[in-house]
């Protein structure tokens, strides 16, 4: 018989408050394991005080974000889901390739589990890295039905610290249905002296919360499709009321991010320090970066270190602009520190600073004006336009048309697949392929000379962005989507499709 070992996670509710998880080594007997077995249970969950918000969602085991899971590379998973959210339900495993019919994608790849259900989730989680699941169903994520997922691989190295930070912004769900229909009064987020990323705007418009009135060469913008948030979180709490990072002058810190906002990206700056960076979406960057500011775009993930070389107090904090104030925010801290080291908090600006961006982490050149084959063969080569989000064309689309009319991507299983978006709208665009690691090959008309892998990808405002991959995934049907979740709901979701398949 295989040793098994039963993890039963069934962690409190009060835990909610704590708004960091450590990762301290596993233990020897969970790392020689064959199998991990949880059990995930969502139910309705009142959120706490700390997070600022009166709020009522849903949660798995009693917390939000769900509990945190970790796996040691090469062991088998197996996750039993009960689901009592007074609908039906399922989880996505994002990032992570695996059979077809565990992606849980409600009517494409399983039967959405009823409430009252249950449905076991089993596969060997690949690749290793930083990984996380949801639920794919409406706006149970934004409600508060997701977590993280670490598939720690033992060849890397370890930081003498290392923390998951889960960033995460509680929706007022009035407004859910007026982004829908275009009608949102809400702010726009952007921090200043952001200029060209997330939303294309002038310097001096770029402490403006509300811009619904601009215009730009992809013609009016809609600009009513913004939610607006009750609170901003670091994994279940709001500053001041975040727990504080304890830290000793000499270690290493490793802080795993992860963007788990409904629609917002997030820019996050340390006080103080520069953040290395050596990981996106949970997989090695093929030389590190090192930058004053991370943007990170909604269902993205980034691995940051930082060394502690003196004693003193740094704000770590999601830049929000003149709306947001400093509500998404956690106080890092050595133990020694008095009274003589003030709390540093971060410029609260962008300009100036030096913001990680595909086209830094990548090497980008500019592509020679019609460069024919740039990034190497490919037996499939799609174009997808992203548009929508106007008074003429309310609708999110890809190629003019919404899920489940968009144009599917027909694979055959060893192909090489390049899909090349175009957005010309106002409006950048979280871009999610469902059971691949794809390589960025190509941003805002830059060639990667180091190509990114990644899942997720931020299309830019009147830009571009190319993928590459092989489809050796298991066979099936795997959504691409945007992960912004009032475009998804909107209509902007296609599918790569295995043809011939087993």
């Amino acid at each position: 018989m295989r040793r098994r070992d039963f993890l039963q996670t069934t962690l409190a509710a009060g835990t909610a408050a704590l708004s960091w998880t450590l990762l301290p080594s596993m233990s020897a007997r969970a790392a020689d394991s064959d199998l991990v077995e949880v059990t995930l249970e969502a139910r309705p969950y009142r959120y706490p005080v700390v997070t600022g918000a009166n709020f009522t969602g849903l949660a798995y085991n009693g917390q939000v974000p769900g509990p945190l899971l970790r796996v040691r590379y090469g062991q088998s998973f197996r996750a039993r889901f009960v689901n009592h959210t007074g609908s039906v339900s399922t989880i996505h495993w994002h990032g992570m390739i695996l059979p077809n019919d565990m992606d849980g994608v409600p009517y494409v790849t399983q039967v959405p589990v009823p409430n009252g259900g249950q449905f076991v989730y089993t596969f060997k989680p690949d690749p290793p890295g930083f990984r996380w699941y949801h639920s794919h169903v409406g706006d149970q994520d934004a409600r508060g039905l997701f977590g993280a997922f670490l598939v720690e691989d033992p060849r890397e190295p370890r930081a003498d610290v290392e923390v998951v930070l889960i960033l995460h912004d509680v929706p007022d769900l009035h407004s859910l249905d007026a982004a829908l229909a275009g009608k949102s009064d809400a702010p726009m987020y952007l921090p200043p002296g952001l200029t060209a990323s997330g939303m294309r705007v002038q310097p001096h418009m770029s402490g403006m919360s509300g811009m619904s009135g601009m215009n730009s060469s992809a013609g009016p913008m809609r600009m009513g499709d913004a939610l607006k948030y009750l609170s901003h979180c670091v994994s279940g709490a709001a500053y001041p009321h975040t727990r504080p990072l304890i830290v000793k002058v000499g270690q290493t810190v490793r802080l795993r991010i992860l963007n788990a906002s409904p629609t917002l990206t997030h820019y996050v700056r340390l006080a103080g320090h520069e953040l290395r960076v050596t990981h996106s979406d949970g997989n090695p960057l093929l030389r590190p970066v090192v930058v004053d500011a991370l943007r990170i775009g909604v269902a993205e993930r980034y691995d940051a270190w930082f060394e502690v070389t003196r004693p003193g107090a740094w704000l770590l904090e999601s830049l929000m602009g003149a709306d947001g104030g400093r509500r998404q925010a956690m106080v890092i801290r050595t133990a020694d520190a008095t009274a003589a080291h003030p709390l540093q908090v971060p410029p609260q600006s962008l300009a100036g600073a030096k913001l990680f961006t595909y086209e830094l982490a990548g090497d980008g050149v500019p592509l020679a004006a019609g460069a024919s084959e740039p990034f190497g063969p490919a037996n499939v080569r799609r174009t997808l336009l992203l548009g929508g989000g106007t008074a003429n064309n309310p609708h999110w689309t890809i190629d003019g048309k919404i899920w489940p009319h968009t144009p599917k991507i027909d694979v055959r299983h060893g192909d090489w697949v390049e899909i090349a978006f175009k957005n010309p709208t106002d409006m950048s665009h979280p871009m999610h392929l469902h059971g691949h690691v794809f390589e960025l090959v190509e941003a805002s008309g830059e060639r990667l000379r180091r190509p990114l892998a990644k899942d997720t990808t931020l299309v830019p405002a009147g830009g571009t962005a190319t993928w590459r991959f092989r489809a050796d995934s298991p066979p099936g049907r795997w959504l691409l989507h945007c992960h912004n979740l009032v475009h998804m709901m909107d209509g902007m979701m296609t599918e790569v499709d295995y043809v011939h398949r087993a």
